[in-house]
């Protein structure tokens, strides 16, 4: 057979081979090399082949069996490994992408997926695979090797393929299953870690920001926000990322983790993304949600702790110390004033804080505690800040520690009542005409003294006074006139009849 290139084929035991061949196969195994002596009596007898073999010879075989099948055989599935956890298994229309050796019976390699350094991907039980495997591969999970025994009925048949498969071939795969889907599938959760409570559930368009590992099925990472070390950030359900994780980040909580299961046609599709993510791949997300919010939200304002008797509350232009704590809503610490010797100092309304802060610390009454949710439109935006991620949501705990009533914008000075009538004659104390600073800065020290009026809070009233001052001393001499001086309020009315 070796001079004629090909194997010979044949059933045993039916009479089609000599009777002392039909005897010298039995029992052999595949590969079993045996030398036969046939006597003539069990060959070719008195009458032999004609040009070929005598009568009366005693023949010798050397032979060494290939293959050997049965028309009852049946495909021989053996599992050789399976992962702990399978969620679902192959079923017919299933896609599947799977790696192979493909060898002959007695161990001849055929064909290998992994000498294309490519999985094999194709539909099962729709006609596309040789019946073994349509057969072969059903029940399979994602991860599992088996090998796959098929008879050549299942297989090539008497036909053969090409010059690698012999006709009446049966043939051994090694199969791994790499992953699989469904056309019809969608997205598959797991909810690895939900914190309780969970106050709001993300919906389409709200902004998310969220550290991921993005894995293919046999755990091979072709992404993560780890590795740059900044969280992904975007919105949801608005087509600004892969439809899967459109639809797998619906209803997120903050703080949770979750798994999100993307089939490829939710995902990269045939043609996969860069040399990362093949064509056809099943993606695995592990999400975890740091913060996000909406464009629309507004300060979220818990009460802690609100003194009895609460009658005088902050309102804007008042000026306030507090003590504050904050935080990114997965509890990293970023700033506190209890790492400075005294409260913070602000004057609300004149956006020396965020405007989120400005807004919770409003209608606060002294000892008064709160918890304020502020987004980041609201706080530091999408750029962020030194220590502070661009889009954070922040969360602080405030404490009101004093509050002094503060003066309309664009004032230094107020009175409490109506001024003096002869205010330049009040204030020329050493009644000399003129009024320079030092008689000035005495004159409102005593105003505020005696309760007829109040200075903008501030930590240095001497600024204040000479601001004052200086903007009454219109020529800048060292001194003010009566020419010069005027209440502001009268100002603000003649700056109207000049627009009119």
């Amino acid at each position: 057979s070796y001079d004629r290139g090909a194997t010979v084929a044949g059933v045993v035991g039916v009479g089609r081979l000599i009777t002392g061949m039909d005897r010298g196969l039995l029992g052999m195994c595949v590969n079993e090399r045996r030398h036969l002596i046939v006597p003539p009596h069990l060959g070719y007898g008195s009458i032999g082949v004609a040009g070929l073999i005598p009568p009366d010879a005693t023949l010798y075989f050397d032979v060494v069996v290939l293959d050997i099948w049965n028309k009852k055989d049946k495909l021989q599935v053996t599992t050789l490994s399976k992962p702990e956890r399978c969620n679902r298994t192959v079923e017919n229309s299933d896609f599947v992408r799977y790696h192979y050796n493909g060898t002959l019976l007695d161990g001849t390699p055929f064909d290998s997926s992994y000498s294309k350094d490519s999985t094999y991907d194709t539909y099962v039980g729709t006609g596309w695979l040789i019946k073994g495997m349509d057969q072969g591969l059903l029940g399979m999970c994602a991860g599992e090797k088996r090998s796959i025994i098929i008879p050549p009925f299942l297989a090539y048949g008497e036909k053969g393929y090409g010059t690698v498969i012999p006709p009446q071939a049966s043939l051994v795969f090694s199969v791994l299953l790499v992953d699989f889907h469904n056309p019809k599938d969608g997205v598959f959760l797991e909810h690895l870690e939900v914190p309780e409570p969970c106050k709001r559930r993300a919906v389409t368009g709200d902004f998310v920001r969220y550290h991921y590992n993005g894995t293919l099925v046999d755990g091979t990472l072709f992404d993560s926000s780890y590795s740059r070390n900044h969280t992904y950030n975007t919105y949801i359900g608005k087509g600004y990322i892969i439809p899967g994780m459109d639809q797998g980040l619906q209803g997120v909580c903050v703080g949770e983790r979750r798994r999100v299961v993307v089939p490829p046609h939710l995902a990269y599709g045939e043609n996969g993304a860069g040399d990362k993510i093949p064509g056809s791949a099943v993606l695995i997300f592990d999400v975890h949600i740091i913060d996000f919010h909406n464009p629309a939200d507004p300060v979220e304002i818990e009460t802690v702790y609100r003194p009895e008797g609460c009658n005088v509350t902050t309102r804007d232009r008042d000026f306030v110390r507090y003590h504050y704590n904050c935080s990114l809503l997965d509890g990293t610490r970023l700033f506190s004033s209890h790492d400075y010797e005294k409260p913070q100092e602000v004057t609300l309304g004149t956006n020396k804080v965020i405007e989120g802060l400005n807004s919770g610390l409003l209608n606060m009454c002294t000892g008064e505690r709160r918890v304020l949710i502020v987004p980041p439109h609201l706080g530091h935006g999408e750029s962020g800040a030194r220590g502070v991620p661009g889009s954070a949501v922040l969360r602080f705990e405030v404490e009101l520690v004093s509050v002094e009533e503060g003066v309309p914008e664009g004032y230094l000075f107020i009175w409490h009542g109506e001024p003096p009538a002869n205010l330049y004659e009040q204030m020329d104390l050493n009644k000399d005409g003129e009024i320079p600073a030092e008689e000035f800065s005495a004159f409102i020290k005593m105003q505020v003294a005696e309760g007829k009026g109040r200075l903008m809070p501030s930590s240095d009233p001497e600024k204040i006074i000479a601001d004052m001052f200086r903007n009454q001393d219109r020529n800048q001499d060292g001194k003010i006139t009566s020419e010069e001086l005027k209440l502001k309020s009268d100002e603000d009315q003649e700056k109207i009849h000049e627009e009119l």
